[in-house]
């Protein structure tokens, strides 16, 4: 069962997450920060994560294809074939990793026929592990132990606790944003942002900007089993089995009204 998969998957995200921390401790010139070819930073942890987190998935389940930012040059052509794979993003939040503002995280989702069954978000420097199965609930790993989480179902005529990205601000976020009679917004990087819409602290995540699939997947599955709401624009199912692998605008949201 794909539940079963859980504790061998969060146990690759940390150890992803601490070769992460051993780049993270180091002097920032020794980051070795160079720019991809969409101009988003990579550095050594980024490297480092993903060939951790390739190398463990492959022993785990040498059948299933692996999608990674750092190895995402797969036609659609293959990629369509594909029934389950893993969606990784070995580092996401690099510009946040650069600042040293801890808010990065490690994803590993694994999708079937096109949606997230299996979900872990790790967050190295805050030790936490977030994790999530189809079915199963959503749960918080953390030093004092595992707590189930659940979304807040806010109702949106009180005060709405609003969670959007560091990095990316989106003026069309202030549109969105004018709709409610009190907001607080409070930005945060990487998929942090779902994380904290499934465990309550946020009531909605609105996101008016590009990310690409390994950005959501694992997010994706947390905050849906926690009890949100998760929807792309333009698109009813099958988020990750298309082309191109840039997502539309999405929402994830705990509002009840």
């Amino acid at each position: 069962m794909t539940v079963q998969l859980l504790p061998a998957v969060i146990s690759i995200a940390e150890q992803a997450g601490a070769a992460i921390l051993a780049v993270y401790g180091r002097e920032q010139a020794d980051f070795n920060i160079s720019a991809k070819a969409d101009d988003s930073p990579l550095t050594a942890a980024d490297l480092a994560a993903h060939q951790l987190i390739v190398a463990l998935l492959s022993k785990l389940t040498p059948e299933l294809p692996i999608l990674s930012e750092e190895a995402a040059d797969i036609s659609w052509d293959i990629r369509q074939h594909w029934q389950r794979y893993w969606l990784v993003d070995p580092l996401d939040g690099t510009k946040e990793f650069i600042k040293r503002n801890g808010e990065f995280t490690v994803n590993i989702a694994l999708i079937e026929h096109g949606e997230p069954i299996l979900g872990v978000v790790h967050a190295p420097v805050l030790a936490k592990t977030y994790y999530a199965a189809l079915g199963q609930g959503a749960f918080l790993k953390q030093h004092t132990g595992v707590t189930a989480i659940n979304a807040n179902h806010a109702s949106s005529k009180q005060l709405v606790k609003v969670v959007g990205s560091r990095s990316h601000p989106s003026p069309d976020l202030a549109v969105y944003l004018a709709q409610f009679t009190q907001h607080e917004m409070v930005p945060v990087g990487s998929s942090l942002k779902f994380c904290l819409v499934a465990d309550g602290t946020a009531d909605v995540y609105p996101r008016f900007g590009p990310t690409m699939a390994w950005d959501t997947g694992a997010g994706h599955i947390i905050a849906s089993e926690a009890g949100a709401t998760v929807s792309f624009t333009g698109i009813a199912n099958k988020v990750y089995q298309r082309e191109p692998l840039l997502n539309p605008n999405f929402m994830v949201s705990a509002l009840r009204d």
